[in-house]
């Protein structure tokens, strides 16, 4: 009998927090309004009110514990996808989840006996090449049901991740798509002129410099760039297309176009038109269950690793077309589109 079938769960959870609450209740009573006869009895009621909030806290937490309510874990990817978390290239461009982290949740999920089935919920314009592969790996690798759930948005790096998932699902105004590649530079070279910065080479490597600002990119460092770009383009094909049981030439002839889920639905990018709601009526199926009772698994890091650093010297992002900017090396910047 799974977790959430269990008639016996209710009364048990209840019986627990109460007993608690009252242990905590005589404990604070006894410590704080008793024993110091000196001490204030408000600031001991005070005291002894927090040692039943803990109490109650404790007691929940066994109860969590002992009789756990869930059966589906719920993981989500939430706005561009980068390995720090950090915000895109611009300024006003949100924060997000770590993969590391996303992972991280993912895995924990799959090793925790009472979860059956994941559900990814996405809302991302696309993010960075590894991290994106990273959690689409670690779905594939999910031992149960995996069902993608596209909200506002599911492109491009968000899509890559939903091919390893067993079915996406989406609202018939979600984005979807964005299958695509962008690579772009600044070129300052005539501006560099007109204010007398000249570019002066020292690099080892024929195409070490290949898209610095302060020169004109030459056709061979072009073409380079370019075979970058399509080589990046034929693999992202080439996995969503094995994902998502598709023909790469389907995948091809969206030529990185983004689609309303009514009509993603048509050329097989989704495969089925739904709110949360019903991805949940669809995984009671799948785990052949009476009811699925979902919870959200969050990152178990601490401030300092979310706030960890590390910047890329050449950043590779799935993303919705945004122009690229340089990176701190100046390098060019190829983006997924």
């Amino acid at each position: 009998m799974s977790p959430v079938d269990n008639p016996l769960r209710g009364l048990a959870q209840i019986g627990i927090v109460l007993l608690g609450a009252a242990i905590a209740a005589v404990i604070g009573y006894g410590l704080f309004v008793e024993i110091p006869e000196s001490t204030a009895e408000l600031l001991g009621i005070v005291l002894a009110l927090l040692v039943v909030g803990v109490g109650v806290k404790l007691a929940g937490n066994a109860v969590e514990s002992l009789f756990p309510g869930y059966n589906v874990a719920e993981v989500a990817v939430e706005g561009p996808i980068t390995r720090d978390g950090g915000g895109g290239p611009l300024p006003t461009q949100p924060g997000s989840t770590p993969a590391d982290d996303i992972v991280e949740q993912i895995e924990r999920a799959d090793a925790d006996d009472n979860v059956e089935a994941l559900m990814v919920r996405l809302n991302t314009p696309g993010g960075e090449v590894v991290p994106s592969d990273d959690i689409r790996l670690a779905a594939e690798e999910f031992d149960g049901p995996t069902l993608a759930y596209a909200q506002d948005t599911c492109a491009s790096g968000g899509y890559w991740i939903a091919s390893g998932c067993d079915e996406l699902w989406a609202r018939d105004m979600s984005i979807v798509g964005s299958i695509g590649v962008i690579g772009s530079r600044v070129n300052a070279s005539e501006l560099a002129d007109k204010i007398g910065i000249s570019y002066e080479r020292l690099a080892a490597g024929e195409y070490k410099d290949a898209g610095i600002p302060l020169k004109e990119l030459e056709e061979d460092e072009r073409e380079y760039l370019q075979s970058l770009i399509d080589d990046l383009y034929g693999n992202f094909v080439e996995r969503v297309a094995a994902g998502r049981e598709l023909e790469e030439k389907t995948i091809r002839d969206t030529e990185a176009r983004i689609y309303l889920g009514e009509d993603a639905i048509e050329l097989g990018l989704v495969d089925q038109l739904g709110t949360g709601e019903d991805v949940q009526d669809a995984l009671v199926e799948r785990i052949e269950s009476d009811a699925v009772d979902v919870r959200e698994f969050e990152p178990e890091r601490g401030l300092q690793a979310k706030l960890r650093g590390g910047a890329a010297s050449i950043a590779y992002s799935f993303g919705a077309g945004i122009a690229s900017v340089l990176g701190n090396d100046g390098e060019i910047d190829i983006r997924f589109r």
